[in-house]
């Protein structure tokens, strides 16, 4: 049998408004009167009916979560703390991938989904400025990523030029002097850019080589593509001391080159990844591994959804999310297991 607020009314004694007041946590509701009232919710098992409360401000009760690769592990962690932080406000998520093709992405930024969504949280890659200049869909959107937009959304993101100069300065701190990059891309793609432009600034603060030749392009961001750049520098007769990788499964897919080549890491390579995916913390060799703060990110882009809903009137912002370089064995060997 369903509890209603009026069972709950009759049980504290207090008015179905006073009930009401105390499910939807309206501030102006004393300390005792919360207590008696959240009693009685206990002891009767009472749920809200969420639905219905969306319903009556005109909302849906859905925020879609629009990611290039819901197969990365990273996005993947992503998409699960973007639905955390949804539930802590009594909203779903509703997920779509767009494979990092322009088209998807502008069908899902132009609004196809607005009758069943309140808001949408996208993560482009190929989108322009002038791709979402002409938005008229009133659904609110912030984005994710690196790419800038001079549009008035809210955009999240780390600052990947600090992070990447940490990285480096990681290994330099390491004694390593020979550090590649695997994992530019040859087309456009902004965080690329900027992670080659932070291990760049870092190497040249050093009076150390940030050369053309230790530098290895992608067409991808997995396994593979991290072992064929892995290959292609050794084979072209480079042998770097240290890599750092543009994500983790790269950096993975060059570790088991380097094994290959009879090459122990980190004694001969050092090796850094980035995103810090569960992944890189089980192999036979646990990965150091740049590590954004997902779980903020995912909270910032949840609370700027709702921030709009409920009538913000403010500028666009861009909220940087902190991150952590987290050193495992691939730098620092079976010290680090500590």
């Amino acid at each position: 049998m369903r509890v209603s607020l009026k069972d709950v009314a009759l049980r504290a004694g207090v008015s179905v408004k006073t009930v009401s007041n105390v499910v939807n946590d309206y501030q102006h509701v004393t300390p005792a009167m919360r207590a008696r009232v959240q009693q009685a919710i206990d002891e009767l098992g009472y749920r809200p009916n969420v639905t219905a409360r969306h319903l009556r401000k005109g909302r849906t009760g859905i925020i879609a979560l629009a990611l290039p690769e819901l197969g990365n592990p990273y996005f993947a962690e992503l998409a699960s703390a973007v639905i955390d932080a949804a539930a802590g406000h009594d909203y779903i998520v509703l997920l779509d991938h767009t494979g990092g093709r322009r088209e998807q992405e502008m069908l899902v930024s132009q609004g196809f989904r607005a009758r069943v969504i309140d808001g949408l949280i996208l993560s482009p890659l190929e989108l322009e400025d002038e791709d979402l200049s002409g938005r008229t869909e009133q659904v609110p959107l912030v984005l994710l990523g690196e790419r800038h937009y001079d549009l008035p959304y809210d955009h999240i993101a780390i600052d990947n030029v600090a992070a990447a100069r940490a990285a480096v300065r990681h290994l330099l701190d390491l004694g390593r002097r020979e550090v590649a990059f695997l994992g530019a891309r040859p087309r456009r793609n902004r965080p690329a850019e900027l992670r080659v432009r932070g291990w760049r600034e870092e190497l040249a603060a050093a009076g150390l080589d940030a050369g053309e030749g230790l530098v290895a392009a992608t067409d991808g961001w997995g396994h593979e593509d991290g072992a064929r750049a892995m290959a292609g520098l050794l084979d072209a007769g480079r042998r770097p001391d240290a890599v750092f990788a543009y994500n983790d499964l790269i950096a993975i897919g060059a570790m088991r080159v380097l094994s290959e080549r009879g090459l122990r890491v980190p004694e001969d390579v050092a090796v850094v990844g980035f995103d810090d995916v569960v992944e890189g913390r089980y192999g036979a060799v646990t990965l150091t591994s740049v590590s954004p703060d997902k779980a903020a990110i995912a909270r910032m882009a949840v609370e700027s959804v709702l921030d709009r809903l409920d009538g913000a009137d403010r500028p666009a912002r861009r909220q940087t999310a902190g991150f952590t370089l987290i050193a495992r064995e691939s730098t620092r060997g079976r010290a680090a297991r500590g």
